[in-house]
């Protein structure tokens, strides 16, 4: 049977406000977390929503950089736990199996833990939150079907398009092709022809023109698995070969200022947002909430916010870790759905 609702009401939020009143009577607490690469953007909005939202809660954040390193991030995690955490969250790695043992130590130690981005392949991830990874790959891949139509008068012809993705040992890779693939094999005219851009601007603008020397006028778009680290990149090296972007429809997953940019400029067509302030606040709240006693999103509910454009978001098992809740966010299409200016979008709340 389906849960009820898990809705945030304004009954709660003034229950939820007392709460945080009488905390003040509580031990205070402190939240570690560990982010992959803290340069690029969405990293930085990880970080700013649980700086702000622990500001709020009245709990203490200590922020680490793992550097995309299992080994080092378990350090950390060791280092935390002889510091007194009360909860973890796990803001990107790469290799999400090796680092599996120091998320089986949290849990044997009773610290709740939460992932954003990517899922530890293991243990016990109490909140990992983060939009689908297959179904918004999937509608993306969608506009991106439509824009070769549009540019084929309506059909799509017999011809190659270049998918662009992270890093194959990623689960987020894997998960991003999976939706992608759902979409483009519909049209067995279509061949797909994947390089690597490693998640960086470098290795995408590297691959993107191999790719195009490679295929040449058989090429009918390129899909960029994640505009936000990739994209700009692949524009550069579409631009270097002496063509138009317009001409490629890029789109893809996960938008960032870069991808703002450059659907603003017309060269990109779109591309589904990560919730990534978003799914990093809920993240301190719901470890909070959790280790106070109050109700957290459990498997079966939907947690539904008004005016929130990752709501409303269904709470599901995470098929990852061992166990633990998967609530999963809604991703817009920009600017197909919410315009490039929307104020929502955290792209627009790190640079006003």
């Amino acid at each position: 049977m389906r849960r009820p609702f898990f809705c945030f009401t304004a009954a709660l939020l003034v229950a939820a406000l007392c709460a945080a009143g009488a905390a003040g009577a509580e031990k205070k607490l402190t939240i570690g977390m560990v982010v992959k690469a803290p340069s690029a953007p969405y990293i930085q909005a990880f970080m700013k929503a649980a700086e702000d939202k622990s500001k709020e809660l009245g709990t203490e954040i200590m922020i680490r950089d793992g550097e995309g390193d299992s080994i080092k991030i378990m350090e950390i995690i060791d280092t935390y736990m002889t510091q007194g955490i009360d909860a973890f969250i796990l803001g990107g790695a790469v290799d999400l199996r090796t680092l599996v043992p120091g998320i089986r130590k949290l849990n044997e130690a009773n610290i709740p833990v939460a992932a954003l981005d990517s899922s530890p392949e293991g243990g016990v991830v109490d909140f990992f939150l983060s939009f689908d990874l297959a179904q918004s790959s999937a509608k993306a891949a969608e506009l991106f079907v439509e824009g070769i139509k549009s540019r084929n008068g309506g059909t799509v012809p017999k011809g190659v398009v270049l998918e662009i993705v992270g890093d194959n040992a990623d689960m987020f890779t894997h998960a991003c092709t999976e939706g992608f693939n759902s979409v483009i094999s519909r049209y067995p005219q279509l061949e797909v022809a994947q390089g690597e851009g490693k998640w960086n601007n470098t290795d995408s603008h590297a691959v993107t023109s191999d790719l195009i020397t490679r295929f040449g006028e058989r090429i009918v778009g390129i899909y960029v698995q994640t505009p936000d680290v990739m994209a700009p990149g692949a524009v550069a090296a579409i631009e270097a070969a002496g063509l138009d972007p317009v001409n490629y429809g890029i789109a893809g997953i996960c938008i960032g200022p870069e991808g703002i940019d450059l659907i603003k400029k017309g060269k990109m067509l779109g591309a589904v947002e990560q919730p990534a302030y978003d799914g990093a606040a809920l993240a301190v709240q719901y470890l909070v909430d959790k280790l106070r006693g109050n109700p957290v999103p459990k498997i079966g509910d939907t947690v539904v916010v008004e005016g929130a454009i990752w709501s409303p978001a269904p709470v599901i098992k995470n098929q990852w870790a061992d166990d633990g809740a998967f609530v999963v966010l809604q991703g817009a299409l920009v600017p197909q759905e919410v315009g490039a200016d929307d104020p929502r979008l955290w792209e627009n709340k790190l640079t006003k």
